[in-house]
C-alpha cells in the first residue's frame, strides 16, 4: 500500500483508521521502547530471585617462605538460603604448616561441618533479599500496566494525527468543489460580457473570486502536506524503516461510521466503569503494595539482631552416627543500637512515602472518573451541535441555489451569489472543525479509560 508508483500507475488507495493504528501498534519504535518496561522489571525480579541462589564457595591460603610452609589453609563450603532468616551450611576444612593458628589445626584428613544459621529476630519474618523479591514481582505487574499506559498513550497521539489529516484532506474537497465553481461562474460571466448581457465589473468580481478560491486551495494544499508529513511520524515498517506516505494514500472519509469500534469504545458506559481495574489505578495499587513490604522492611529494622548458628563437625561424613551433639561449632552475635535513630527515621520516611501513594491512588481515581464524565457530556453535546450544523449546512446550499437561480433571471448579483456561497464555504469548514473536534473527544475517551485495542 505505501509502494512509490509512477504517475500513470498511482490510483487513490483509501487507509483506514484501524489500518493505521495496526501499523503504529505493530512496528512504532516508542511501542516496542514500552516493551522494555516490562523486560526491564522481569530482569529485576531475576535478580532479587538470584539472592536465594545455593553458593559454592571456596577458600584457598598459603604462606611458603625460606623453604618453610607457614601455613596452607583450604576451607570450603556449600550454602542454601531459604524464605525466612535460615540458612543451610555444609563446610569441609583442611589446614597445615609449621606457623598454622592452633584454632585452625584439624585432623589429617581435614574435618567436616553440616548445620544452619538463623536470625531469630531481626530478619526472621521479613529481610532484604525477601523483600527484593516481593517487591520485584510487585514491579513486574506494575510495569505491565504501565506498558499499557504507554501504548495508549501512543496510540492517541497517532490518532490525533490521523484525525488532523482527515480534516485537512476534507478541507481541500471543500475548495475543490468550489474552485470549478468559480471557474465555471467566471467563464460564463465573461461570456455574457462579451455578449453584452453583463458588466464588465462582474467579470472582476468572477476573476476576484476564482483567484480567491485558488489560494485558498493553495492553502489547503499546503496545510495536507504537513498534515501527511505529520502522520508519517508514526508509520514504519519495522524498527529501523520509517514509511513516507505517497500522495496516493487518502484517508478513510467515513472514518465516523467506524471510530467506536476501532477504538474499542462502541460499548462504554460511564455506568459500568470500573475505577478499580483501571491500568493507572493498578499500577498504584502495585506502588502500594511495595511501599508496604519496605514499611514492614524498615519496622523490622527496629528489632535487635539476634544471630545464631551451630555447625555438627566430624571426620566421617559417610558414617551417619558420627554427628553428635558432642562435636560441634556453635555461636551467638547480638546488637543492638541505642538510639535507633537511623532506624526511626527510616521507618518514618516509609509511612510518608507510603501515604503520598495512597493519597496520589485516591486523587487520581477522582480525576479519571471526572476526566470520562466530562468526555462523555462532550460527545453527548457533540451530536447535538452535528445535527444543528448540519442543518445549517443544508440550509445555506438551498439559499446559495435560489441565489444562483435569481442570478440566472437578472434578478440578482454575483456580489450575492458569492456572498452566499462563501457563507457555505464557512459553514462547510466549520461542519468539518466540529467533526475534528468529536474525534478528538473519541480519542480522549481511549485515552481516559486506557481501553486496549483489540489485535
Amino acid at each position: 500500500m505505501f509502494a512509490k508508483l509512477n504517475a500513470q500507475e498511482k490510483v487513490e488507495s483509501v487507509m483506514t483508521l484501524s489500518e493505521y493504528l495496526g501499523y503504529v501498534k505493530t512496528y512504532h519504535p516508542i511501542v516496542k521502547q514500552a516493551n522494555l518496561v516490562i523486560n526491564n522489571s522481569e530482569a529485576k525480579l531475576l535478580k532479587a530471585r538470584g539472592a536465594f541462589d545455593p553458593k559454592i564457595e571456596v577458600d584457598f591460603d598459603k604462606k611458603q617462605f625460606k623453604e618453610k610452609e607457614y601455613y596452607n589453609k583450604l576451607n570450603g563450603a556449600f550454602k542454601i538460603p531459604t524464605w525466612y532468616g535460615l540458612e543451610f551450611k555444609a563446610n569441609f576444612e583442611n589446614n597445615d604448616g609449621l606457623f598454622l593458628n592452633p584454632e585452625a589445626n584439624v585432623p589429617t584428613d581435614g574435618l567436616y561441618a553440616a548445620g544452619v544459621s538463623a536470625s531469630l529476630l531481626k530478619d526472621l519474618l521479613i529481610n532484604k533479599r525477601m523483600a527484593s523479591l516481593k517487591q520485584a514481582k510487585f514491579f513486574v505487574n506494575q510495569a505491565k500496566e504501565d506498558q499499557q499506559i504507554l501504548v495508549n498513550e501512543i496510540l492517541y497521539n497517532a490518532s490525533l494525527s490521523y484525525f488532523k489529516w482527515l480534516k485537512t484532506y476534507n478541507d481541500k474537497l471543500v475548495y475543490d468543489d468550489f474552485l470549478q465553481n468559480a471557474v465555471i461562474r467566471f467563464d460564463n460571466t465573461k461570456r455574457a460580457f462579451i455578449e453584452g448581457d453583463k458588466p464588465a465589473i462582474d467579470t472582476l468580481e468572477a476573476g476576484i473570486t476564482l483567484n480567491n478560491r485558488k489560494l485558498n486551495l493553495e492553502k489547503a494544499r499546503i496545510k495536507l502536506v504537513k498534515s501527511s508529513l505529520e502522520l508519517s511520524n508514526f508509520l514504519w515498517l519495522n524498527e529501523n524503516t520509517p514509511v513516507e506516505l505517497q500522495d496516493n494514500i487518502i484517508p478513510d472519509i467515513t472514518t465516523l461510521d467506524k471510530v467506536d469500534t476501532t477504538f474499542n469504545i462502541a460499548l462504554f458506559n460511564n455506568a459500568d466503569f470500573d475505577i478499580d481495574n483501571h491500568p493507572k489505578i493498578r499500577s498504584l495499587e502495585f506502588k502500594i503494595k511495595s511501599l508496604n513490604i519496605d514499611k514492614k522492611l524498615k519496622m523490622n529494622n527496629l528489632l535487635p539482631r539476634l544471630d545464631v548458628q551451630y555447625n555438627f563437625l566430624t571426620q566421617t561424613p559417610r558414617q551417619g552416627n558420627s554427628l553428635n551433639v558432642d562435636n560441634y561449632k556453635a555461636g551467638i552475635n547480638f546488637k543492638l543500637p541505642i538510639f535507633l535513630r537511623k532506624e526511626r527515621g527510616d521507618l518514618k520516611l516509609a509511612r510518608i512515602k507510603l501515604q503520598d501513594a495512597k493519597l496520589e491512588n485516591e486523587a487520581t481515581k477522582v480525576t479519571i472518573k471526572n476526566k470520562v464524565n466530562a468526555v462523555q457530556q462532550e460527545l453527548e453535546s457533540f451530536i447535538v451541535q452535528n445535527d444543528y450544523i448540519n442543518t445549517i449546512v443544508r440550509d445555506y446550499g438551498t439559499l446559495l441555489k435560489a441565489e444562483e437561480r435569481k442570478f440566472f433571471l437578472g434578478e440578482s448579483s454575483l456580489f450575492l451569489v458569492n456572498y452566499r456561497e462563501s457563507k457555505l464555504i464557512e459553514t462547510k469548514l466549520k461542519a468539518i472543525e466540529l467533526e475534528n473536534k468529536f474525534f478528538k473527544s473519541k480519542a480522549n475517551l481511549f485515552k481516559a479509560a486506557v481501553i486496549t485495542i483489540a489485535e
